[in-house]
C-alpha cells in the first residue's frame, strides 16, 4: 500500500504547476493495484487497464467528442483488462490533492460487444450510471459535495459494481464535474474491466445514454452558479445524466436530492432503495468528523462531536461531517 501511495504521489508531483487540473492516475480492486495512463509521457510501451488520455485540462463542452473517456475513443496498443467480481468495490485515484471541491461525482458502465473491449471505440457504446453523489449537505453555494467527499477520501472514489449487472466486458467511467467556474468542467477517465459472477438485470432504455449525448449545455446541474446569493440558500441540486441503474426497472426514477449516496449498493428490481432520515442526537457526541454514526447492522455510537451531525450516505453507512 505504501509503495502504491508513493506511486500516486510521484505521478501527482509530475502535474504541470500552471494547471489546477488532472485526472485518474490509478485504480484498485480486491487488493490488486493498477497504474493508470501517463498522459504526458510517450504512449510507446505504455500498458494499462486505463484508456489512453492526453491532457490534464478539463473538457468544458458537453458535446465534445472526447467526453466519453477524455480521448478519441480508442484503446491503447498494449491495452490491459482487469477482472472484477460483481459486487466488489473498485477505487479510482486522482492526483493529490484534488483542487475542486464543488460538484458531483459519477460512475458509469458500458458493456462492449464481443469478447473484449479492446478495439471498441467508447463513442459507440451505451452507458448507464451506477453511482452518483451531488450536494451531500448544506447549500449549493456553501455546502459539502461529492467532489469534497472525494478529496476527503484521499482524492479517491470507490464504487461498488452492482451484483445484478450481467457478466461481460465493460468500460468503467469515473467522472468528477467541477462547478467552481462556468462552463462546468468535466474530468472523465475510463478503464477496461471484465465483470465476473454477475446477475441478469440489464439496464433499461431509459437508463442508457451515449457520450456525447448524455449531457446538455442547458442542464440545470451544469449551469448552476454557486456564487450567487440565491445559491447560499438553495439546497436542491439536480445531478446531470440518466437515472441510476436499477431505479427505473420497476418504478420511475426519484429526483436527485442533496443526500445522494457517494457509493452505489447492489440494486434489484424488486427491492427498492430505502432512504433513512439523518440521525442526530441532543446529547454530547462521541463520533469524530468523518466517523461512522449509523447504518443497517451498525451498533456503535450515533452522536457526533459538535458541531458535526450524522448524515446518511447510504442504507449501510452514515457519517459525521
Amino acid at each position: 500500500m505504501f509503495a502504491f501511495t508513493a506511486l500516486v504521489a510521484l505521478a501527482s508531483a509530475a502535474l504541470p504547476k500552471v494547471l489546477a487540473h488532472g485526472g485518474v492516475l490509478a485504480y484498485s480492486n480486491a487488493g490488486n493495484w493498477y497504474q493508470g495512463w501517463a498522459p504526458y509521457d510517450t504512449p510507446v510501451g505504455q500498458t494499462s487497464i486505463e484508456r489512453p488520455w492526453s491532457t490534464y485540462n478539463p473538457i468544458t463542452d458537453p458535446t465534445d467528442p472526447q467526453l466519453a473517456c477524455n480521448d478519441d475513443g480508442t484503446s491503447g496498443a498494449l491495452q490491459l483488462t482487469a477482472t472484477v467480481a460483481a459486487g466488489s468495490a473498485i477505487t479510482a485515484y486522482w492526483n493529490q490533492v484534488w483542487p475542486h471541491a464543488y460538484g458531483p461525482m459519477l460512475t458509469y458502465l458500458a458493456q462492449c460487444p464481443g469478447t473484449t473491449c479492446t478495439g471498441v471505440n467508447s463513442n459507440t457504446l451505451q452507458w448507464f450510471k451506477i453511482d452518483e453523489a451531488g450536494l451531500l449537505s448544506g447549500t449549493i453555494g456553501d455546502g459539502y459535495w461529492g467532489d469534497g467527499e472525494m478529496i476527503a477520501q484521499n482524492s479517491s472514489w470507490t464504487t461498488t459494481i452492482p451484483s445484478t449487472v450481467p457478466s461481460g466486458n465493460y468500460l468503467i467511467r469515473f467522472e468528477t464535474i467541477a462547478l467552481h467556474s462556468l462552463p462546468a468542467q468535466f474530468y472523465p477517465e475510463c478503464a477496461q474491466i471484465l465483470i465476473t459472477g454477475g446477475g441478469s438485470l440489464a439496464p433499461t432504455s431509459a437508463e442508457l445514454v451515449t457520450f456525447p449525448g448524455a449531457y446538455s449545455a442547458t442542464d440545470p446541474g451544469l449551469t448552476v452558479d454557486i456564487y450567487t446569493q440565491a445559491a447560499l440558500t438553495e439546497t436542491t441540486y439536480i445531478i446531470p445524466g440518466p437515472p441510476l441503474y436499477g431505479s427505473s426497472a420497476s418504478s420511475p426514477a426519484p429526483p436527485s436530492s442533496p443526500t445522494s449516496s457517494p457509493t452505489s449498493a447492489p440494486i434489484t428490481s424488486s427491492v427498492p432503495s430505502t432512504v433513512v432520515p439523518p440521525v442526530s442526537s441532543p446529547t454530547a457526541g462521541t463520533v469524530a468528523e468523518y466517523g461512522q454514526c449509523g447504518g443497517i447492522g451498525y451498533t456503535g455510537a450515533t452522536a457526533c462531536i459538535a458541531p458535526f451531525t450524522c448524515h446518511v450516505l447510504n442504507d449501510y453507512y452514515s457519517q459525521c461531517y
